[in-house]
This record gives structure tokens, sequence and C-alpha cells, in this order.
């Protein structure tokens, strides 16, 4: 027990994030009896994880800042935002417990401050750095999920705040546009580390599918925002222009799944890079659920009746990718104990 405290990848609460896209995307597909044993599932997922990263920090501290400094385990404390809010949005998606979702976007928002200027500022003024093509990977944009995240959930509850839903959404929108900005930027350097630079089978690790599920959660977050826009003056002025962003990140996303899947099978297929169980592997997870949720979301945004055929497909893709990663991760607790 103490050995897995020790050893604890900063990003295992994909875990979390994973368990509850899929769970939400069975929710709204009508899998409601999927949904709810997962959110029970995925509550206790959650405690254990903060459990254990609580016992981290308090006993193996020294571990903590080696991650921290390292360019890529200490983008892996963002999953800690997204998993998070994305509990939070379960709770009140799937059993309407709007307290809870509220206490949960506050420790989401909390965490994202601390996360985002303890990281980056960190990685600034490290001394000793990495080259570009070992330091940048797609677990960078998880850093962009976590922001999206509490739009997300923000755009969700804001309705349950009264008369303050207008400032609820406006931090929504900014976190949204943050969010945005922010995958434009890291996003660049990773096509341009794909392109420019020698890529080996180990270098496309599992994170790498973070590169659609980044955008696709911001494809969520931007299709709430317009749903919710009679809530905010705001926000219902800026309608057009949200709705054309959300759309081009539903494109792009869309644009990524064949990429990622030709570069899949480069890896396992013809490069025979062994699949194995591997934490990261809840990071190629998420980005599916999200993509089956986002596109059933732009689908009620545009009155676009056409697109709901790939929210059907994609959830058992999904559905399918969860299954085969939990037994991977039975596998390899049954072979430690």
């Amino acid at each position: 027990m103490i050995g897995a405290v020790a050893t604890l990848h900063p990003a295992y609460f994909a875990l979390v994030m994973a368990t509850g896209i899929v769970s939400i995307a069975c929710a709204v597909m009508g899998l409601r009896p999927v949904a709810v044993p997962m959110l029970w599932a995925n509550s206790v997922f959650y405690l254990a994880l903060v459990a254990m990263t609580g016992l981290r920090i308090a006993l193996f501290r020294d571990r903590i800042m080696q991650d921290l400094r390292h360019h890529g385990r200490a983008v892996g404390f963002f999953t800690t935002v997204a998993a998070t809010c994305v509990l939070g949005s379960q709770w009140l998606l799937l059993v309407s417990a709007w307290r809870v979702a509220a206490w949960l976007w506050a420790a989401g928002i909390v965490l994202w401050a601390v996360v985002t200027y303890t990281v980056f500022a960190v990685l600034t003024v490290t001394a000793v750095k990495p080259s570009l093509a070992e330091g940048i990977n797609g677990g960078w944009l998880v850093s962009v999920v976590a922001a999206q995240s509490v739009s997300v959930l923000g755009s969700q509850l804001a309705e349950g705040f009264g008369a303050r839903a207008p400032e609820v959404l406006l931090f929504s929108l900014v976190m949204w546009l943050g969010g945005g900005m922010l995958y434009i930027w890291i996003i660049s350097l990773i096509f341009y580390r794909y392109t420019f630079f020698t890529l080996s089978p180990s270098d496309l690790a599992p994170p790498y599918w973070v590169n659609m599920g980044a955008v696709a959660i911001s494809t969520l977050a931007g299709s709430l925002l317009v749903l919710a826009a009679p809530h905010s003056p705001v926000v219902s002025e800026l309608v057009p222009f949200v709705k054309g962003f959300t759309l081009m990140f539903w494109a792009t996303a869309t644009w990524w799944i064949p990429m990622l899947v030709i570069l899949g099978w480069w890896r396992h297929v013809y490069r025979r890079f062994p699949l194995r169980y591997d934490p990261l592997y809840w990071g190629a997870v998420f980005p599916l659920g999200m993509y089956t949720v986002c596109t059933l979301r732009v689908a009620n945004m545009i009155d676009e009746p056409a697109l709901l055929v790939v929210p059907r497909v994609f959830l058992f893709i999904a559905l399918t990718a969860w299954t085969v990663t939990f037994a991977g991760l039975l596998g390899s607790l049954v072979k430690k104990s």
C-alpha cells in the first residue's frame, strides 16, 4: 500500500475523468441502469485517490516535488481538477444533487487556480529543462481539459444560483475562452513536435488522445454556454460568436479522430509496440466519452438530428474502451497482490 502511494502517478485521476464522462454519456443516451452504478463506483475511485494523494503529500513530499519539476509528469496534476468537476457533473445530471455538485465545483475552481499557477510557475523557473521533443506531449492538454471542466460544470449549475446566474455564466465564459486559447498555444507546439521531430512508438503515449479530448470538452463547454445563454445578457449577446467557435472546436475534434487511429495502428500494429495496461490509458478513454457527449450537445445546439448517429456509435466505442482498460486495471492489481 505504501509503495503504491509513493509511486502514484499524478495523472491517475484520469480514471475518475474517464469513468465520469462515460457514465454521463450512458445517461444522456438512455442507458441509465449503466450510468448510475458508474456514479457510485466513481465516487469511491475519487475518494480513494484523494486519500492516496493526501498520504503522498504527507509522507513523500520529495516525490511530489520531483513530479512538479518533471515536464512529463507535472501536467498530470491537472487531472485532479477535471476529475473533481466531471464527478460534480455526474452528481448533478444523474441524481440532481445540486449542492454536492456546487461544492465539487468550488473545489474544482480552487484546485484549478492552485495547480495551474503552481505547475506552470515551477516548470517556468526550473533551471534544467528538456528539449521540446522530450518535454511536450498530449498530456499537456489536460491543462485545457481542467479549465473547460470548470466551465462545463459552472454552466450546468448556473440556473440554480438564481440571481447570481449571470455572474456564474460570465465566469464560465471566461474559463471557456481562456481554455480555448490555451489549446491553441499547446496544440501548436505538439503539432510542430509531431511533424518536425522523429517519433518513436514510445513517444506516442496514451495521452496523445487528449489532442482530441481537450477540444471535445471545449466543444461541450461552448454548447452548454449557448444553451444557458437566456440566463446571461452577456452570453446572449455573444451567442453567434460562441456557436461559431464551438463548431470549429467540434470540427477539430472530429479531424483528430482518423489521425489518432492511424497513429495508433502505426504504433501497435506496424511497429508492434506492446499493448499492456498503463494508468495513462484512462487519458485515451476520456476523449471517446467526451466526443460522444459533446456531439450530442452540438446537435441540440444547432438543431441538427443527422449528427445524432455519431454519439450512438461512439457510446459503445467508449464503453468498450472503458471496460477493456478497467479489466487491465484489475489485472494489474491482481499481479501486484
